[in-house]
């Protein structure tokens, strides 16, 4: 496992620190990933390096799959025009901010959109 020391000002990272492009014009050809643990322990040797290198998908793309992906962009069309709208905005937030503290609500205002249009989009679809 390799140890990481971080420059004056970083504390941590968490991600990808560099991606393999999907064209192959880069010379990166794995995936650099960083983590940083933030459990209480005794050790101060959280953070962590690893490469993966590029998978290939084994299996083709199943009937369930392609429905979910239509179904995600379909919804995400929907949250981009409906918080875009002006004539709704006002009306958007004053109910989100209704069911925001009740059992089950959503805590955030796109998480809220997200279920809206997505029931939306469910009861368009029969």
């Amino acid at each position: 496992m390799a140890k990481v020391e971080w420059s004056a000002g970083i504390d941590s990272v968490s991600g990808a620190l560099a991606k393999p492009s999907k064209s192959g014009q880069h010379s990166c050809s794995k995936m650099l990933l960083g983590t940083h643990r933030v459990a209480a322990t005794t050790s101060n040797k959280c953070n962590n390096l690893y490469l993966r290198k590029p998978v290939k998908r084994s299996t083709p793309v199943s009937q369930n799959e392609m429905v979910a992906r239509q179904r995600f962009s379909a919804v995400a069309a929907l949250v981009k025009t409906r918080s875009r709208d002006l004539n709704q905005v006002g009306a958007d937030q004053a109910a989100f901010t209704a069911q925001k503290d009740q059992p089950g609500g959503c805590k955030t205002l796109k998480k809220w959109y997200w279920r809206v249009c997505g029931q939306q989009y469910d009861s368009q679809q029969g």
